[in-house]
């Protein structure tokens, strides 16, 4: 059925991707979703440093510290690079396919559960849909754009950014007051002005600010004022601080969405401020107590 290989290129030549070429055997894996001959790959016993990429566009995939040998005789990795694969159940429901997130490559399938390494996780790589960039080699950068976001404790706005598609890395700290260097004493006693916000950088190739306003404005109540949940203050107002004039733009047709299906949308939008990183044990936080947030859930609004 040649209808999904039509579609991803169409896709990638509306994103104007750079697609490298293929062999025949590589686009019958990459493209028609096939699967190479097992114990047959040339990563599959493969244990240097350095990072997996995409062989159709390149895009950083895998690194070498997440591969581990199963035996099952394709590459195996417990973990990807942050946004770089996306997971799609099969038609018959009993496998998960993985794909390169810019692209669409096919990848393998990844599989959970099976207590191979402490995160629980095995995507089953294709060697085929992968080149291989060594440690001390250069590597080309990803494109990368920033977001800004408050709504209420920057823990949860954090937890539900952090493993979106695409986003590439997220750091909590306080924005829009007046205060240079505030710790998290000062901003909670309302001395700075500041609110509690995340930083988000993401790859424009992957998802959009607007899709990333959407998630935020699905993750926490934009109706409260000065609060989220039980949390109280000026510090927990929900903001989105734009860093350019197409930001602002989508965030104000965003909030007029919201408006018009009857939401009372108290989220300001603001000019982006100096971002102060918070202190380090506030990173991460329900990542790394391995919880989830106490006043932000997922509801659906647009």
């Amino acid at each position: 059925m040649l209808i999904m290989p039509m579609l991803m290129t169409m896709l990638c030549a509306a994103n104007d991707l750079q697609l490298n070429p293929l062999t025949p055997e590589e686009e019958r894996v990459i493209i028609h979703k096939g699967t190479e001959r097992p114990f047959t790959g040339e990563f599959n016993k493969h244990y240097k440093a350095g990072v997996y990429h995409c062989k159709r566009c390149g895009t950083a995939l895998y690194r070498s510290e997440s591969k581990f040998d199963s035996g099952c005789g394709w590459p195996a990795f417990d973990d990807e690079v942050p946004g770089a694969v996306l997971r799609t159940p099969d038609a018959d429901g009993h496998r998960t396919e993985i794909t390169c997130a810019r692209c669409g490559a096919h990848l393998g399938h990844v599989f959970l559960g099976e207590g191979l390494t402490p995160k629980n996780t095995r995507h089953c790589v294709n060697s085929i849909s992968l080149t291989f960039t060594p440690e001390n080699q250069k590597q080309p950068e990803r494109s990368s754009e920033k977001a800004i976001f408050a709504g209420g404790c920057f823990w949860g706005v954090e937890f539900f950014l952090q493993d979106a598609p695409g986003v590439l890395k997220t750091q909590v700290g306080y924005t829009g007051g007046h205060v240079e260097h505030p710790t998290y004493d000062q901003v909670c006693r309302g001395e700075t002005g500041h609110v509690e916000a995340v930083e988000v950088v993401y790859d424009p190739q992957v998802t959009s600010f607007e899709t990333l306003a959407v998630l935020f404005f699905e993750t926490h109540d934009p109706t409260q004022v000065n609060r989220q949940g039980p949390d109280r203050g000026e510090q927990y107002r929900s903001a989105i601080f734009y860093l350019n004039d197409a930001q602002r733009d989508t965030a104000a047709e965003l909030i007029e969405k919201l408006r018009e299906k009857g939401y009372a949308v108290a989220t300001s939008v603001e000019k982006a401020k100096p971002f102060w990183p918070a202190e380090e044990y506030h990173q991460g936080y329900y990542q790394k107590k391995k919880s989830r947030p106490y006043c932000h859930t997922y509801k659906k609004r647009f």
